[in-house]
């Protein structure tokens, strides 16, 4: 049981690890991806999505802080919302 927990942890670490990855590339690569329509999106969106990378990042490594506050805002749930977030925003601004 203890394995199963273990080895399901490691996915989901390793697949938010590629997430905050690949946003990172995406938005160096093709920082056009962040204009919807020739205007900037807005710095709400853009911190989120820096949060949510950040997030990823250290969720993603293996890092669990030690403040509970810490833990809450660099966790798993909070990243996955806000690289989706930041995903959805960079893709709907790539293809409409």
């Amino acid at each position: 049981m203890e394995m199963k927990i273990m080895t399901a942890n490691k996915w989901a670490r390793f697949a938010s690890l590629i997430a905050a990855a690949g946003l990172a590339l995406a938005v160096t690569v093709y920082p056009r991806g962040l204009l919807h329509h020739e205007v900037l999106v807005s710095h709400g969106y853009l911190m989120l999505m820096m949060w949510g990378m950040s997030a990823g990042f250290v969720y993603g490594v293996g890092f669990d802080p030690s403040n509970r506050w810490l833990r809450m805002l660099f966790g798993p749930c909070i990243a996955g919302v806000l690289l989706l977030l930041g995903w959805g925003v960079f893709v709907r601004n790539c293809l409409f």
